[in-house]
């Protein structure tokens, strides 16, 4: 069976020795031996593990993230379906742009009669260029309504330490309780949740969402369907509530 050094390995996943070393300290990539010179080792197992590691970084999960992912009993199974999700994703994209593309190319044969053009195919291509997915809309909304509530927080905080004045920093609890709470319910009303199990959708109880470990695109949940526990990947559930 093959073995890798640092370097070769990071050569064929295309990152740093440093990238390496720094996830064998995380412990999320030990090396299967060591050299008699103390030089670390990697076995074919440990490449394709470096691989998936890459992926999953690339679709921006911190490395925490990773780890507990990959502590799961069926990692595999979480895995899959973010790359289903991701092949999803890039599908759709794909044909938004052929199809913005296509939009274009109708709109630059127009120009060159301008008889033959007309405000509406502009319009038709503002709309598609303004399309985008439901779940990344959602989460900027999530991030702009949020930073009014941290400034908030901070003002109230720096008030109460220089002034010694502490009714802001409990109108800020007031208003960031509110925030949460009414963000939280829309937010959880339209995501829904694929259990890697049974592949079924499911939408969990409030209260089980808004406690449960999480990534940026996975949640550990209970499937209403089979009963599994573990990381579930999350996808757009639409309007319902």
């Amino acid at each position: 069976m093959s073995k890798y050094t640092t370097g070769e390995l990071a050569k064929l996943c295309g990152v740093t020795v440093r990238t390496v070393q720094y996830y064998d300290t995380r412990g999320i990539l030990i090396p299967s031996e060591l050299s008699e010179g103390g030089r670390r080792l990697y076995s074919e197992d440990d490449l394709k593990r470096m691989k998936i590691i890459c992926f999953l970084r690339e679709l921006d999960l911190p490395i925490d993230a990773i780890s507990q992912i990959l502590k799961e009993e069926h990692p595999e199974k979480v895995i899959s379906l973010l790359i289903e999700q991701q092949e999803k994703a890039l599908s759709e994209e794909i044909s938004v742009k052929e199809a913005t593309l296509e939009k274009l190319r109708e709109l630059k044969n127009g120009l060159k009669s301008l008889a033959a053009f007309s405000l509406e195919s502009i319009g038709d291509i503002a709309v598609i260029m303004e399309s985008k997915k439901n779940l990344k809309r959602m989460r900027g909304m999530m991030l702009l309504t949020g930073i009014p509530v941290s400034a908030l927080q901070w003002f109230s905080i720096i008030f109460w330490i220089v002034r010694g004045i502490w009714w802001p920093f409990i109108c800020w609890v007031l208003v960031a309780a509110v925030w949460g709470t009414l963000f939280s319910r829309y937010y959880f009303g339209h995501v829904k949740y694929i259990c890697p199990e049974c592949h079924e959708v499911f939408k969990p109880t409030l209260k089980e969402a808004f406690w449960a470990n999480h990534t940026p695109t996975a949640r550990k949940l209970t499937c209403t369907s089979c009963g599994h526990k573990g990381f579930c990947v999350e996808v757009w559930g639409g309007d319902d509530k």
